[in-house]
């Protein structure tokens, strides 16, 4: 088992997704119990499925000086990065650390790929791309934390991370090993993900895409619904911010069992859970919430139910919030981390949306409604294709 780690102060987060633009938005949709969730009008032929579409991305316009990283998804970037003061935030972290001590670690599935989905639509009698999206940063993996790198003048460490379902959870354990190694001082973290024909064809050829709102934990649950998101959090030493709220502890682990379906005794999983609670000095007694990552699809939900139900008592709450807004691939962990932190800091432990007959797997740790109630341990599980597992353990300071 690893050892503990010191905590970090997670001091300052934002967040955006179909549920709207900023941490007010999304609080005031789980405490409403209202889904972003829409019929599919995005993808360029018709797909009959409920998708997670951000408002206002198309009217969103890159300064001047970054339009050369013009894309869908880097103007989603853009809109995630300017909210809740977090550009602010960054910069006083720049001044008091200095540009090349914070480091910027981004998880991604698909960055713009669907620039380069749209550059081949759009073709030329040569087979060419159009002169406006002959610009080949934007067709790269990295072009998201290339971009950002820009937009908040950080010079330190740029990583992208692409590991599926789990990347925007992942960067939390890379940047919390960069900071106590002594390579940094801080770091942003997060992840951008946007809606593109590729993800929405390609998971629908997999025949894991619902028609209707997915229902996840729920015994007739049919698929996922597919959405977008970005969201971007500030990580520095605990005594830089004593009253803010904490990461604890990671966990990673892999099934290596199937390129696409989880281990069906949750094996992987458990290995992560186990190592984020050693890291953060817990037992599972110790946890209040779970978000879990509860896809809807029909494996995934039951091995993570069986999970919770032999690993934490009755008194644990856990809930799956994809109904609220999709699942949003590569920055769903950033997404159900800052859920996570809202439980923490608004005791609100969001309900199991979309399900109205619940798998006979899962146990009575599940929050089916809104429940209002102290929370100090929030995890958040994300669990991507391959088995590529992560959990996170975040806490509040306790006087």
């Amino acid at each position: 088992m690893p050892e503990p780690i010191h905590p970090l102060a997670v001091s300052a987060y934002t967040v955006t997704s179909a549920l709207g633009h900023g941490l007010d938005d999304h609080r005031h949709a789980l405490h409403s119990a209202r889904s972003g969730l829409r019929a599919n009008d995005f993808s360029s032929a018709p797909l009959a499925c409920w998708i997670g579409r951000v408002e206002g991305v198309e009217g969103t316009a890159l300064p001047d000086a970054f339009a050369s990283w013009e894309c869908r998804n880097n103007r989603l970037a853009w809109l995630g990065l300017n909210q809740d003061g977090f550009v602010d935030r960054v910069r006083a972290a720049r001044e008091s650390y200095g540009a090349s001590r914070i480091a910027l670690v981004l998880g991604t599935s698909t960055a713009s790929i669907g620039a380069t989905e749209e550059a081949y639509r759009r073709l030329d009698a040569d087979g060419r791309m159009p002169a406006d999206l002959r610009r080949p940063a934007i067709h790269a993996p990295h072009s998201l934390v290339a971009f950002v790198a820009e937009a908040l003048g950080l010079e330190g460490p740029a990583l992208t991370l692409s590991t599926a379902c789990s990347s925007s959870a992942k960067v939390f354990a890379s940047a919390e090993r960069m900071i106590r190694l002594g390579l940094v001082d801080a770091a942003v973290v997060g992840g951008v993900d946007t809606l593109c024909d590729s993800v929405l064809f390609g998971f629908n050829a997999l025949e894991l895409v619902s028609p209707e709102p997915c229902r996840p934990f729920d015994r007739r649950r049919c698929g996922i619904s597919i959405g977008e998101a970005a969201g971007f959090a500030l990580l520095e030493r605990a005594d830089a911010h004593p009253s803010a709220p904490r990461l604890l502890g990671y966990g990673e682990s892999s099934d290596a069992h199937h390129m696409s379906t989880p281990h069906p005794e949750g094996l992987g999983a458990e290995l992560a859970l186990r190592d984020a609670l050693a890291r953060a000095g817990l037992d599972a007694a110790q946890v209040d919430y779970i978000n879990l990552h509860g896809t809807a699809s029909l494996k995934n939900d039951e091995v993570e139910a069986a999970l919770v139900a032999r690993a934490f008592p009755a008194s644990t709450r856990a809930s799956s919030t994809k109904a609220f807004t999709g699942h949003t691939l590569g920055a769903a962990g950033i997404l159900e981390a800052a859920f996570a932190l809202l439980a923490i800091e608004h005791g609100l432990v969001p309900g199991n949306l979309g399900c109205s007959d619940p798998d006979p797997a899962c146990g009575p740790q599940f929050a089916w409604y809104n429940e209002h109630r102290r929370i100090d341990v929030a995890l958040s599980n994300s669990f991507g294709f391959g088995g590529n597992n992560a959990c996170l353990a975040f806490g509040r300071v306790v006087a």
